[in-house]
């Protein structure tokens, strides 16, 4: 069984193992496109014989990631209508994203 591990990022969790690539909140910081990045907010650890479990992270567990990309999703836009009353409001929003490739779980 792989190594896995769940991380905490941006607001939200992520299970990862080696070599995977996930889209993560735009990291705090200015970071160049293959910049080291290191998570030690590790919530779980599973190597296939011992899980460890934090309260509420694994002191000394750290994740290892290289930076692949950084961009902005899709558009979405938002609508607000109200009928009968000429209210019409249409805005847009691009969110930020950074695109990581674990390279070790410690």
């Amino acid at each position: 069984m792989a190594k896995i591990a769940i991380i905490e990022t941006g607001g939200k969790q992520y299970v990862v193992a080696k070599d995977s690539v996930l889209y993560i909140e735009k990291l705090p910081g200015e970071h160049k496109v293959g910049a080291k990045l290191t998570f030690d907010k590790v919530l779980l650890t599973d190597d296939g014989k011992a899980t460890l479990l934090g309260a509420p992270y694994v002191s000394g567990a750290k994740v290892s990631a290289e930076l692949v990309e950084e961009g902005r999703d899709k558009k979405v836009t938002v609508i607000r209508y109200r009928p009968k009353s000429r209210y019409f409001k249409k805005k847009g929003h691009r969110q930020p994203y950074a695109k990581v490739k674990i390279t070790a779980l410690s």
